[in-house]
């Protein structure tokens, strides 16, 4: 089993790597533009999740986001398709596009969020110590 999954990961970036320049040259458009593409597409969406996972992360932590592992799936997600298109070829770019448009996530806009104040919340009452 482990020889079939070791044949694997050493056949898909070299199939990958086939289909891309063959697909180059049915569409008259030279391959080195395919693997730029891909590399600069997940270049800027992993600079894009590092910024708004920082963000995401704070607000947790202040109290902000109350779905904290919902956006971490999210992110997760994200970081995989950012790698996928760095990986040369157009059909791991194919499987980073797939990634991307899969609907985890997308009935967070549906439900409704708890409304969080900017202030502390105070919890009042009577002190007295009893020796």
């Amino acid at each position: 089993m482990r020889y079939f999954m070791l044949a694997g990961a050493i056949a898909f970036p070299l199939l990958d790597f086939y289909l891309t320049l063959r697909f180059s040259s049915w569409s008259n458009v030279p391959a080195w533009v395919w693997f730029a593409l891909g590399a600069f597409a997940g270049i800027t969406l992993l600079a894009n999740e590092r910024n708004a996972f920082r963000e995401r992360s704070l607000a947790a932590l202040t109290g902000g986001q109350p779905y904290f592992l919902r956006g971490l799936l999210d992110s997760g997600r994200r970081i995989l398709a950012g790698v996928l298109f760095i990986l040369p070829g157009l059909m791991s770019d194919c499987i980073a596009l797939l990634l991307l448009l899969l609907p985890i996530n997308s009935t967070h806009g549906l439900r409704p969020q708890p409304v969080s104040s900017s202030r502390p919340q105070v919890f009042e009452g009577d002190y007295r110590r009893t020796d």
